[in-house]
């Protein structure tokens, strides 16, 4: 069966790889344009066009899908389209392409948390259990009826990156095996049936803590936001970069935002109980660990997040 494959980030490069192995015929990759990386702003394919390139594959590259684009794609006779977070919206012509339509992984259990943050979204609402689904492509946002579904418990610690890296894993397993099904002609989407729940682009300020909030919720937030767009918070007018937080219930007497080094640990109040910091940047320097920090200022006593 002929596949284009359209994703962009990391996380898609394991369902390229799968689809792959598996043998199905990839006749070209879409993904985003070349993008400016670290500090000196290097142009640097995305790592779906990395790994096309070292498969011998051909590759598009879209910043959106216009009538081009879309000519490209028709030109190269897919028979579906799997798409991995692409980023961006595949409009109704192209659409229309490939014969058995375009097949999404995504990662949560629709109609749970559509949108571009889903895992990211499910960490900081502090859901036991998510997962990934793979669905047909329609025009509404993540709206298909669904092939095949996983799941994947949510750990006290884990982060949305931590996460994420498990069910690219795993969710290549099952886009892999749906195609197989699409392919023998087995394949029976169903309608999504549940509560609906959105997950919009996180942005930089949804990395600010809230120290008002209960420890848990802030230690949710600090995972969820983790890699991207990182937990932060502000001292003195500047942003602080926060790595995710410990949870401390055993220390209760520290306001919220207030900060203390109680042995070798770096604790911060909550609106319930303390958390422990774990590494932290101040602002012009380098990641370094909390109790490092600590020792390098005058006093403590007067340090208060906000």
């Amino acid at each position: 069966m002929r596949v284009i494959f359209a994703g962009t980030p990391a996380v898609a490069v394991p369902s390229l790889d799968a689809l792959v192995k598996a043998g199905f015929d990839i006749v070209a990759v879409l993904t985003r344009p070349d993008a400016p990386v670290g500090r000196k702003r290097v142009l640097t394919p995305s790592p779906v066009a990395a790994r096309a390139a070292e498969l011998g594959i051909h590759v598009i590259h879209a910043t959106r899908v216009d009538d081009a684009v879309t000519a490209q794609i028709a030109a190269a006779k897919p028979d579906v389209a799997a798409i991995v977070a692409y980023g961006g919206l595949i409009p109704r012509a192209a659409l229309d392409v490939p014969p058995h339509g375009w097949i999404n992984l995504h990662f949560s259990l629709l109609p749970a948390w559509r949108g571009a943050a889903p895992v990211q979204r499910a960490v900081i609402a502090g859901d036991d259990v998510t997962g990934a689904v793979t669905f047909l492509l329609e025009e509404g946002l993540d709206t298909g009826p669904v092939f095949g579904t996983l799941t994947e418990g949510v750990g006290p610690n884990d982060t949305a990156g931590a996460l994420l890296e498990r069910l690219s894993h795993s969710g290549a397993v099952l886009l892999s095996q749906t195609l197989s099904a699409v392919e023998a002609g087995k394949a029976a989407p169903q309608p999504q049936a549940g509560d609906v729940s959105l997950a919009p682009k996180l942005t930089i300020e949804d990395g600010r803590l809230d120290w008002k909030q209960p420890a848990l919720a802030v230690g949710r937030r600090a995972r969820g936001v983790t890699p991207e767009p990182g937990a932060w918070t502000t001292l003195d007018g500047q942003r602080v970069k926060i790595e995710p937080v410990r949870l401390r219930p055993d220390s209760s007497h520290l306001e919220p935002g207030a900060v203390s080094l109680e042995g070798k640990s770096v604790l911060v109040g909550t609106g319930s109980h303390a958390v422990e910091l774990t590494r932290i940047q101040p602002a012009g320097k380098k990641m370094m660990a909390a109790a490092d920090w600590a020792r390098g200022m005058a006093s403590l006593e007067s340090v208060v997040f906000e």
